[in-house]
């Protein structure tokens, strides 16, 4: 009886030892991707309202937003100009931007920074995948995506 015991607690021991084992190595293989931070991390922004975006040559830097935790602010810049505001996380992974200033500057394409600004108001819930934030509208299509560049 002993003997059964002994064999039964070291084959349910090896048993549970190669379940570890798998599970380890499937997180060291990047099956499961470990997502980026919503705050604290350079979201560069490479979508907006289904169509890819690329930094013009007249473009001094890429539009971005950072989520800072202190105090909920958001910063960044919209291809042309600076913008800060307040952010809230809400239930159920929703968001809601506020208070949203930018400086006034006038550069030759106005109309995506328009466009990316108009989307933060209209943002109310977010999805991030990996290294990847898309900024949602309650039954809509995904209004911006982002990739995560710096991570903190």
């Amino acid at each position: 009886m002993k003997k059964r015991t002994l064999v039964f607690a070291v084959a349910s021991l090896l048993l549970f030892m190669s379940g570890c084992r798998a599970n380890l190595d499937a997180g060291l293989s990047g099956s499961r991707e470990p997502s980026a931070a919503l705050s604290e991390t350079y979201w560069k922004l490479t979508g907006l309202m289904g169509r890819a975006l690329n930094t013009t040559a007249q473009q001094k830097r890429e539009a971005h937003l950072i989520l800072k935790k202190e105090g909920r602010r958001v910063q960044g810049f919209g291809g042309c100009n600076n913008f800060s505001g307040s952010y809230e996380l809400l239930p159920g992974s929703g968001i809601r931007f506020r208070k949203l200033a930018s400086t006034m500057m006038a550069c030759p394409d106005m109309e995506s920074e328009t466009e990316f600004f108009r989307m933060l108001e209209m943002a109310d819930n977010y999805v991030i995948k990996g290294n990847t934030l898309q900024l949602n509208k309650t039954r809509m299509a995904p209004l911006a995506k982002f990739e995560a560049v710096y991570l903190k």
